[in-house]
Protein backbone atom coordinates (compact mmCIF):
# COMPACT_ATOMS: atom_id res chain seq x y z
CA UNK A 1 0.00 0.00 0.00
CA UNK A 2 1.59 3.34 -1.05
CA UNK A 3 2.12 5.87 1.73
CA UNK A 4 1.34 9.60 1.76
CA UNK A 5 2.40 12.16 4.38
CA UNK A 6 1.04 15.66 5.03
CA UNK A 7 2.57 18.76 6.55
CA UNK A 8 0.24 21.67 7.20
CA UNK A 9 1.17 25.27 7.91
CA UNK A 10 -1.13 28.09 8.96
CA UNK A 11 -4.74 28.24 10.06
CA UNK A 12 -7.46 25.78 11.04
CA UNK A 13 -8.95 26.12 7.55
CA UNK A 14 -5.70 24.74 6.13
CA UNK A 15 -5.80 21.87 8.61
CA UNK A 16 -9.39 21.11 7.65
CA UNK A 17 -8.41 21.02 3.98
CA UNK A 18 -5.40 18.77 4.64
CA UNK A 19 -7.61 16.29 6.48
CA UNK A 20 -10.11 16.40 3.63
CA UNK A 21 -7.34 15.69 1.08
CA UNK A 22 -6.07 12.86 3.27
CA UNK A 23 -9.56 11.36 3.09
CA UNK A 24 -9.32 11.40 -0.71
CA UNK A 25 -6.06 9.46 -0.57
CA UNK A 26 -7.50 6.91 1.87
CA UNK A 27 -10.47 6.35 -0.44
CA UNK A 28 -7.99 5.50 -3.21
CA UNK A 29 -6.11 2.95 -1.13
CA UNK A 30 -3.26 5.04 0.24
CA UNK A 31 -1.97 4.80 3.80
CA UNK A 32 -1.52 8.07 5.70
CA UNK A 33 1.78 8.22 7.56
CA UNK A 34 3.75 10.69 9.67
CA UNK A 35 5.61 13.42 7.80
CA UNK A 36 8.93 12.47 9.41
CA UNK A 37 8.61 8.91 8.08
CA UNK A 38 9.58 7.68 4.61
CA UNK A 39 6.60 8.04 2.27
CA UNK A 40 5.89 7.69 -1.44
CA UNK A 41 4.12 11.05 -1.62
CA UNK A 42 4.49 14.22 0.45
CA UNK A 43 1.84 16.94 0.45
CA UNK A 44 2.82 20.31 1.93
CA UNK A 45 -0.20 22.54 2.54
CA UNK A 46 1.36 25.98 2.67
CA UNK A 47 0.66 29.35 4.26
CA UNK A 48 1.59 32.78 2.94
CA UNK A 49 0.23 35.14 5.59
CA UNK A 50 3.73 36.41 6.46
CA UNK A 51 7.19 36.23 4.92
CA UNK A 52 8.11 33.85 7.74
CA UNK A 53 5.30 31.43 6.86
CA UNK A 54 6.42 31.51 3.21
CA UNK A 55 10.00 30.74 4.32
CA UNK A 56 8.76 27.85 6.48
CA UNK A 57 6.77 26.52 3.53
CA UNK A 58 9.92 26.42 1.37
CA UNK A 59 11.82 24.78 4.22
CA UNK A 60 9.30 21.93 4.51
CA UNK A 61 9.24 21.40 0.74
CA UNK A 62 13.00 20.83 0.77
CA UNK A 63 12.76 18.66 3.89
CA UNK A 64 10.32 16.30 2.17
CA UNK A 65 12.78 15.79 -0.66
CA UNK A 66 15.56 15.04 1.83
CA UNK A 67 13.50 12.45 3.72
CA UNK A 68 12.88 10.51 0.50
CA UNK A 69 14.55 11.86 -2.65
CA UNK A 70 12.48 9.46 -4.77
CA UNK A 71 9.11 10.57 -3.41
CA UNK A 72 6.60 12.69 -5.28
CA UNK A 73 6.16 16.14 -3.68
CA UNK A 74 2.96 18.17 -4.00
CA UNK A 75 2.73 21.78 -2.83
CA UNK A 76 -0.76 23.20 -2.25
CA UNK A 77 -2.43 26.16 -0.55
CA UNK A 78 -1.95 29.91 -0.28
CA UNK A 79 1.79 30.10 -0.96
CA UNK A 80 1.33 27.83 -3.98
CA UNK A 81 -1.49 30.05 -5.22
CA UNK A 82 0.59 33.22 -5.06
CA UNK A 83 4.10 31.98 -5.87
CA UNK A 84 3.70 28.98 -8.19
CA UNK A 85 6.59 30.13 -10.41
CA UNK A 86 8.96 30.38 -7.48
CA UNK A 87 7.90 26.95 -6.19
CA UNK A 88 8.26 25.33 -9.62
CA UNK A 89 11.98 26.11 -9.50
CA UNK A 90 12.52 24.28 -6.20
CA UNK A 91 14.13 20.90 -7.01
CA UNK A 92 11.92 17.90 -6.35
CA UNK A 93 8.51 19.57 -6.66
CA UNK A 94 6.19 17.50 -8.86
CA UNK A 95 2.73 19.05 -8.42
CA UNK A 96 1.61 22.58 -7.54
CA UNK A 97 -2.02 23.26 -6.67
CA UNK A 98 -3.31 26.59 -5.38
CA UNK A 99 -6.46 27.19 -3.34
CA UNK A 100 -8.70 25.56 -5.92
CA UNK A 101 -8.82 22.01 -7.33
CA UNK A 102 -7.61 20.35 -4.13
CA UNK A 103 -10.26 17.69 -4.84
CA UNK A 104 -8.12 16.63 -7.85
CA UNK A 105 -4.97 16.18 -5.79
CA UNK A 106 -4.76 12.37 -6.11
CA UNK A 107 -5.34 12.41 -9.87
CA UNK A 108 -2.78 15.17 -10.40
CA UNK A 109 -0.08 13.39 -8.42
CA UNK A 110 -0.71 10.06 -10.11
CA UNK A 111 -0.60 11.78 -13.50
CA UNK A 112 2.70 13.49 -12.62
CA UNK A 113 4.23 10.20 -11.50
CA UNK A 114 3.05 8.39 -14.64
CA UNK A 115 4.28 11.08 -17.04
CA UNK A 116 7.43 12.00 -15.08
CA UNK A 117 6.65 15.69 -15.44
CA UNK A 118 5.81 18.62 -13.22
CA UNK A 119 2.15 19.70 -13.17
CA UNK A 120 1.15 23.24 -12.18
CA UNK A 121 -2.60 23.50 -11.53
CA UNK A 122 -3.00 27.12 -10.42
CA UNK A 123 -5.74 29.36 -11.79
CA UNK A 124 -6.83 32.96 -11.23
CA UNK A 125 -8.69 32.59 -7.94
CA UNK A 126 -10.25 36.06 -8.20
CA UNK A 127 -12.69 34.69 -10.80
CA UNK A 128 -13.85 31.76 -8.68
CA UNK A 129 -17.48 31.96 -7.56
CA UNK A 130 -18.31 28.53 -6.10
CA UNK A 131 -17.39 26.80 -2.83
CA UNK A 132 -15.10 23.81 -3.39
CA UNK A 133 -16.03 20.73 -1.41
CA UNK A 134 -12.81 18.76 -1.28
CA UNK A 135 -14.08 15.71 0.58
CA UNK A 136 -16.85 15.04 3.02
CA UNK A 137 -14.68 14.64 6.10
CA UNK A 138 -12.60 17.48 7.43
CA UNK A 139 -10.62 18.25 10.56
CA UNK A 140 -11.21 16.02 13.58
CA UNK A 141 -9.64 17.42 16.74
CA UNK A 142 -9.93 15.19 19.81
CA UNK A 143 -13.57 15.74 20.76
CA UNK A 144 -14.19 18.76 18.55
CA UNK A 145 -14.74 18.70 14.79
CA UNK A 146 -14.03 21.71 12.61
CA UNK A 147 -16.56 22.26 9.87
CA UNK A 148 -15.60 24.57 7.01
CA UNK A 149 -18.61 26.45 5.66
CA UNK A 150 -17.12 29.48 3.89
CA UNK A 151 -14.20 30.44 1.66
CA UNK A 152 -12.63 33.72 0.56
CA UNK A 153 -12.55 37.32 1.73
CA UNK A 154 -13.51 40.65 0.15
CA UNK A 155 -12.20 43.03 2.82
CA UNK A 156 -8.60 43.74 1.70
CA UNK A 157 -7.08 44.88 4.98
CA UNK A 158 -3.88 46.69 4.08
CA UNK A 159 -1.56 44.10 5.68
CA UNK A 160 -3.33 40.94 4.49
CA UNK A 161 -2.56 38.76 1.48
CA UNK A 162 -5.48 36.37 2.03
CA UNK A 163 -8.00 37.97 -0.41
CA UNK A 164 -5.40 37.54 -3.15
CA UNK A 165 -4.68 33.94 -2.16
CA UNK A 166 -8.22 32.77 -1.39
CA UNK A 167 -10.34 34.86 -3.74
CA UNK A 168 -13.83 36.31 -3.18
CA UNK A 169 -16.42 35.11 -0.66
CA UNK A 170 -18.00 31.73 -1.45
CA UNK A 171 -20.44 30.01 0.88
CA UNK A 172 -21.08 26.30 1.27
CA UNK A 173 -24.66 25.18 0.55
CA UNK A 174 -26.53 24.79 3.82
CA UNK A 175 -27.75 21.25 3.05
CA UNK A 176 -24.15 20.12 2.59
CA UNK A 177 -23.24 21.65 5.96
CA UNK A 178 -26.13 19.87 7.69
CA UNK A 179 -25.24 16.56 6.07
CA UNK A 180 -21.64 16.67 7.29
CA UNK A 181 -22.73 17.77 10.76
CA UNK A 182 -25.14 14.83 10.99
CA UNK A 183 -22.31 12.47 10.11
CA UNK A 184 -20.11 14.07 12.75
CA UNK A 185 -22.83 13.51 15.34
CA UNK A 186 -23.13 9.87 14.29
CA UNK A 187 -19.36 9.50 14.73
CA UNK A 188 -19.71 10.68 18.31
CA UNK A 189 -18.49 14.26 18.09
CA UNK A 190 -20.24 16.47 20.61
CA UNK A 191 -18.81 19.84 19.56
CA UNK A 192 -18.67 21.45 16.13
CA UNK A 193 -16.50 24.50 15.39
CA UNK A 194 -17.68 26.47 12.36
CA UNK A 195 -14.78 27.85 10.40
CA UNK A 196 -14.03 29.80 7.25
CA UNK A 197 -11.76 32.51 5.90
CA UNK A 198 -14.33 35.24 6.65
CA UNK A 199 -17.05 33.41 8.53
CA UNK A 200 -19.31 36.40 9.15
CA UNK A 201 -19.87 36.92 5.42
CA UNK A 202 -21.46 33.50 5.04
CA UNK A 203 -24.38 33.70 2.60
CA UNK A 204 -23.49 37.10 1.13
CA UNK A 205 -22.74 35.49 -2.23
CA UNK A 206 -26.00 33.55 -2.53
CA UNK A 207 -28.56 34.78 -5.03
CA UNK A 208 -31.37 34.01 -2.62
CA UNK A 209 -30.63 36.83 -0.20
CA UNK A 210 -31.62 36.41 3.40
CA UNK A 211 -29.71 33.22 4.23
CA UNK A 212 -27.56 34.22 7.18
CA UNK A 213 -25.08 32.51 9.45
CA UNK A 214 -27.73 32.53 12.19
CA UNK A 215 -29.90 30.18 10.13
CA UNK A 216 -27.01 27.75 9.75
CA UNK A 217 -26.26 27.75 13.48
CA UNK A 218 -29.95 27.40 14.32
CA UNK A 219 -30.34 24.37 12.07
CA UNK A 220 -27.17 22.77 13.41
CA UNK A 221 -28.41 23.26 16.97
CA UNK A 222 -31.32 20.89 16.27
CA UNK A 223 -29.14 17.94 15.24
CA UNK A 224 -29.35 15.16 17.79
CA UNK A 225 -26.00 14.51 19.47
CA UNK A 226 -24.50 17.94 18.79
CA UNK A 227 -24.14 19.35 22.29
CA UNK A 228 -22.02 22.36 21.42
CA UNK A 229 -21.63 24.73 18.48
CA UNK A 230 -18.70 27.12 18.50
CA UNK A 231 -17.63 29.72 15.94
CA UNK A 232 -14.11 30.54 14.91
CA UNK A 233 -13.05 34.14 14.24
CA UNK A 234 -15.76 36.66 13.35
CA UNK A 235 -15.61 40.41 12.79
CA UNK A 236 -17.14 42.88 15.28
CA UNK A 237 -19.54 44.67 12.92
CA UNK A 238 -20.93 41.34 11.68
CA UNK A 239 -22.19 40.62 15.22
CA UNK A 240 -25.46 42.48 14.81
CA UNK A 241 -28.13 42.83 17.50
CA UNK A 242 -30.37 40.33 15.69
CA UNK A 243 -27.52 37.82 15.33
CA UNK A 244 -26.50 38.00 19.00
CA UNK A 245 -30.11 37.90 20.15
CA UNK A 246 -30.70 34.76 18.09
CA UNK A 247 -27.53 33.02 19.28
CA UNK A 248 -28.32 33.81 22.92
CA UNK A 249 -31.53 31.78 22.64
CA UNK A 250 -29.74 28.60 21.50
CA UNK A 251 -28.97 26.35 24.45
CA UNK A 252 -26.03 24.59 22.77
CA UNK A 253 -24.25 27.65 21.36
CA UNK A 254 -20.91 28.24 23.11
CA UNK A 255 -20.62 31.64 24.78
CA UNK A 256 -17.25 32.40 23.23
CA UNK A 257 -16.42 34.86 20.45
CA UNK A 258 -13.03 35.39 18.87
CA UNK A 259 -13.28 38.94 17.52
CA UNK A 260 -10.08 40.28 15.86
CA UNK A 261 -9.21 43.76 17.12
CA UNK A 262 -5.75 44.13 15.48
CA UNK A 263 -5.25 47.56 17.08
CA UNK A 264 -6.85 49.54 19.88
CA UNK A 265 -5.99 52.86 18.23
CA UNK A 266 -8.26 54.46 15.62
CA UNK A 267 -5.44 55.96 13.56
CA UNK A 268 -3.76 52.57 13.22
CA UNK A 269 -7.07 50.88 12.39
CA UNK A 270 -7.54 53.41 9.60
CA UNK A 271 -4.10 52.62 8.15
CA UNK A 272 -4.97 48.93 8.41
CA UNK A 273 -8.24 49.53 6.48
CA UNK A 274 -10.16 47.77 9.27
CA UNK A 275 -13.46 49.66 8.71
CA UNK A 276 -14.50 50.15 12.34
CA UNK A 277 -13.51 52.37 15.24
CA UNK A 278 -12.60 51.37 18.77
CA UNK A 279 -15.88 52.88 19.96
CA UNK A 280 -17.85 50.65 17.58
CA UNK A 281 -15.85 47.62 18.64
CA UNK A 282 -16.41 48.29 22.34
CA UNK A 283 -20.13 48.87 21.83
CA UNK A 284 -20.47 45.44 20.18
CA UNK A 285 -18.61 43.74 23.05
CA UNK A 286 -20.83 45.45 25.61
CA UNK A 287 -23.97 44.37 23.76
CA UNK A 288 -22.78 40.76 23.64
CA UNK A 289 -22.01 40.78 27.36
CA UNK A 290 -25.45 42.15 28.05
CA UNK A 291 -26.99 39.11 26.35
CA UNK A 292 -24.40 36.54 27.53
CA UNK A 293 -22.93 37.59 30.92
CA UNK A 294 -20.56 34.60 31.06
CA UNK A 295 -19.18 35.16 27.55
CA UNK A 296 -15.49 34.91 26.74
CA UNK A 297 -14.16 37.45 24.25
CA UNK A 298 -10.75 36.60 22.76
CA UNK A 299 -8.94 38.61 20.10
CA UNK A 300 -5.97 39.11 17.78
CA UNK A 301 -3.62 42.09 18.01
CA UNK A 302 -0.86 43.19 15.63
CA UNK A 303 1.99 45.17 17.18
CA UNK A 304 4.52 47.26 15.31
CA UNK A 305 2.36 48.14 12.32
CA UNK A 306 4.21 50.67 10.12
CA UNK A 307 4.29 54.07 11.77
CA UNK A 308 2.90 52.82 15.11
CA UNK A 309 4.07 55.43 17.61
CA UNK A 310 4.52 54.83 21.31
CA UNK A 311 1.35 56.83 21.90
CA UNK A 312 -0.59 54.61 19.47
CA UNK A 313 0.71 51.46 21.15
CA UNK A 314 -0.19 52.86 24.57
CA UNK A 315 -3.70 53.53 23.28
CA UNK A 316 -3.95 49.90 22.20
CA UNK A 317 -2.65 48.65 25.56
CA UNK A 318 -5.13 50.83 27.46
CA UNK A 319 -8.05 49.86 25.22
CA UNK A 320 -7.33 46.16 25.74
CA UNK A 321 -7.31 46.70 29.51
CA UNK A 322 -10.55 48.63 29.26
CA UNK A 323 -12.37 45.99 27.21
CA UNK A 324 -11.04 43.18 29.43
CA UNK A 325 -10.57 40.48 26.83
CA UNK A 326 -10.18 36.99 28.21
CA UNK A 327 -7.18 36.17 25.98
CA UNK A 328 -4.99 37.82 23.34
CA UNK A 329 -3.22 36.34 20.34
CA UNK A 330 -0.33 38.75 19.72
CA UNK A 331 1.43 39.03 16.35
CA UNK A 332 4.40 41.25 15.53
CA UNK A 333 3.77 42.90 12.17
CA UNK A 334 5.41 41.08 9.27
CA UNK A 335 5.27 42.77 5.86
CA UNK A 336 3.84 40.66 3.07
CA UNK A 337 4.89 41.42 -0.50
CA UNK A 338 1.89 42.43 -2.57
CA UNK A 339 0.01 44.22 0.21
CA UNK A 340 -0.26 48.01 0.66
CA UNK A 341 1.24 47.79 4.17
CA UNK A 342 4.46 46.33 2.78
CA UNK A 343 5.09 49.66 1.01
CA UNK A 344 4.27 51.89 3.98
CA UNK A 345 6.95 54.14 5.42
CA UNK A 346 8.26 54.24 8.99
CA UNK A 347 8.77 50.52 9.66
CA UNK A 348 9.12 49.63 13.34
CA UNK A 349 12.38 48.14 14.60
CA UNK A 350 12.35 44.45 15.47
CA UNK A 351 13.46 45.19 19.02
CA UNK A 352 10.53 47.57 19.52
CA UNK A 353 8.06 45.03 18.11
CA UNK A 354 9.45 42.38 20.45
CA UNK A 355 9.18 44.70 23.46
CA UNK A 356 5.57 45.57 22.63
CA UNK A 357 4.72 41.91 22.03
CA UNK A 358 6.11 40.93 25.44
CA UNK A 359 4.03 43.63 27.13
CA UNK A 360 0.81 42.46 25.51
CA UNK A 361 1.55 38.78 26.17
CA UNK A 362 2.07 39.59 29.85
CA UNK A 363 -1.20 41.54 29.83
CA UNK A 364 -2.93 38.60 28.19
CA UNK A 365 -1.86 36.24 30.96
CA UNK A 366 -3.19 38.68 33.55
CA UNK A 367 -6.51 39.15 31.74
CA UNK A 368 -6.95 35.42 31.22
CA UNK A 369 -6.39 34.64 34.90
CA UNK A 370 -8.73 37.47 35.93
CA UNK A 371 -11.45 36.08 33.67
CA UNK A 372 -11.11 32.59 35.12
CA UNK A 373 -11.16 33.98 38.67
CA UNK A 374 -14.77 35.12 38.19
CA UNK A 375 -15.95 31.53 37.95
CA UNK A 376 -14.23 30.02 41.02
CA UNK A 377 -16.73 28.12 43.12
CA UNK A 378 -19.19 27.73 40.24
CA UNK A 379 -20.25 24.40 38.77
CA UNK A 380 -19.91 24.35 34.99
CA UNK A 381 -20.13 21.83 32.17
CA UNK A 382 -16.80 20.66 30.75
CA UNK A 383 -16.18 18.64 27.60
CA UNK A 384 -13.10 16.56 28.41
CA UNK A 385 -10.67 16.00 25.55
CA UNK A 386 -7.72 13.96 26.73
CA UNK A 387 -5.95 12.32 29.64
CA UNK A 388 -2.93 14.49 30.52
CA UNK A 389 -1.71 12.43 33.48
CA UNK A 390 -2.75 9.27 35.28
CA UNK A 391 -6.53 9.65 35.91
CA UNK A 392 -6.24 13.38 35.19
CA UNK A 393 -8.20 14.87 32.30
CA UNK A 394 -8.21 18.20 30.48
CA UNK A 395 -11.18 19.82 28.80
CA UNK A 396 -12.92 23.06 27.91
CA UNK A 397 -15.96 24.88 29.21
CA UNK A 398 -18.43 26.34 26.74
CA UNK A 399 -16.84 29.75 27.24
CA UNK A 400 -13.39 28.40 26.42
CA UNK A 401 -11.74 28.01 29.83
CA UNK A 402 -9.30 25.13 30.19
CA UNK A 403 -10.17 22.86 33.13
CA UNK A 404 -8.17 19.99 34.62
CA UNK A 405 -9.84 17.43 36.88
CA UNK A 406 -9.12 13.96 38.29
CA UNK A 407 -11.39 10.97 37.89
CA UNK A 408 -11.20 7.19 38.10
CA UNK A 409 -13.64 7.11 35.19
CA UNK A 410 -12.47 7.58 31.59
CA UNK A 411 -13.67 11.11 30.80
CA UNK A 412 -12.50 11.28 27.17
CA UNK A 413 -15.22 12.89 25.00
CA UNK A 414 -17.58 13.14 27.96
CA UNK A 415 -19.50 16.14 29.22
CA UNK A 416 -19.41 16.41 32.99
CA UNK A 417 -20.40 18.91 35.64
CA UNK A 418 -17.31 20.26 37.39
CA UNK A 419 -17.00 22.54 40.41
CA UNK A 420 -14.12 24.98 39.89
CA UNK A 421 -11.76 24.95 42.88
CA UNK A 422 -8.42 26.56 41.95
CA UNK A 423 -7.14 29.12 39.44
CA UNK A 424 -3.58 28.33 38.30
CA UNK A 425 -1.53 30.46 35.86
CA UNK A 426 -2.58 28.20 32.98
CA UNK A 427 -5.94 26.64 33.83
CA UNK A 428 -8.66 25.97 36.36
CA UNK A 429 -8.59 22.92 38.60
CA UNK A 430 -11.98 21.34 39.18
CA UNK A 431 -13.76 18.56 40.98
CA UNK A 432 -16.05 16.33 38.97
CA UNK A 433 -19.57 16.13 40.38
CA UNK A 434 -20.90 12.62 40.79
Amino acid sequence: MPKVAFYTLGCKVNQYESDAMAELFKERGYEITDFESPADIYVINTCDVTNESARKSRQMIRKASRINPNAAVAVVGCYAQLESGEISRIPGVDVIVGTKDRRRIVDLIEESIKKHEQIVAVEDISKERSFEEIAFKGLRHRTRAFLKIQEGCNMFCSYCIIPYARGPVRSRPVESIIKEAQELAEEGFKEIVLTGIHLGLYGHDFREKGLHLLEVVSRLSKIEGIRRIRMSSIEALELTDEFIEGLSKLGNFCHHFHIPLQSGCDSVLERMNRRYTTAQFKERVEYIRGKMPDVSITTDVIVGFPGETQEEFDATFNFIQEVEFSRLHVFPFSPRKGTPAAKMSNPIKKSVKEERSHKLIALSRELEKNFRQKFLGETVEVLFEEEVDNNTYEGLTGNYMKVVASSGENLHNKLALVTLKENTPDHLVGEVRT
